[in-house]
């Protein structure tokens, strides 16, 4: 078991980490705004999925393969760049015209768009190869503590992204039509903004 010292501190870090917002919280604002916090909390869970499977490989000691394929992770990160930017033009080019998040497809596209984004960002890959070590016991079972410390990750980090778009989905429901125009022009500078970031950050 974690002690509870070094169980507060991890937390702590994590709030920390979390809380600042990058690419992923981004989409989840430009999209709540746009089409209600229903489609920015299916982006957070397209993103947890995503941190789900990079906890799983750490857990699984397959760090050394992520080092190898760190090239793959830099076009990667240039693809999801594009297509945060695509994103963000299809927005500046909208009509203002309010859009609905209930279709199925709806569905697939926000998820889906959460999880591309989270994998588009390999330093959050190599992040969590570099943090979570720090946190855990070399005599207990380094798997399980993995595993328990991502999870916790994960459980902060839908709380706070959640409270964005729960947040940014109700700003968008006090506009008026009228200013839907000037909320699409915002998001989408946030997301070109954002591809950009991401496109010029350093591995």
């Amino acid at each position: 078991m974690i002690e509870l010292s070094t169980f507060l501190t991890y937390l702590a870090a994590c709030i920390a980490i979390v809380i600042v917002p990058g690419p992923t919280v981004t989409v989840i604002i430009a999209n709540s705004m746009r089409h209600g916090a229903r489609a920015g909390l299916l982006n957070v869970a397209g993103t947890q999925a995503g941190l789900a499977i990079m906890v799983a490989i750490l857990a699984f000691g397959l760090s050394a393969v992520v080092v190898f394929l760190g090239e793959a992770f830099f076009w990667l990160k240039l693809a999801g760049a594009a297509y945060l930017i695509w994103l963000g033009i299809k927005l500046w080019r909208s009509d203002g015209t309010l859009g609905s998040a209930d279709t199925a497809r709806a569905t697939r596209n926000f998820f889906l768009q959460g999880f591309i984004v989270i994998w588009s960002n390999p330093k959050a890959l190599f992040f969590f190869g570099a943090f979570i070590p720090q946190f855990i016991d070399p005599a207990g079972n380094t798997v399980t503590q993995m595993m328990l410390l991502g999870a916790i990750f994960m459980a902060v980090a839908t709380f706070l992204d959640s409270m964005y778009a729960l947040a940014a989905g109700r700003t968008g429901l006090l506009l008026s039509r009228r200013n839907v125009r000037l909320v699409e022009l915002f998001g989408g500078t946030c997301l070109v903004g954002g591809g950009i970031w991401m496109a010029l950050s350093r591995r």
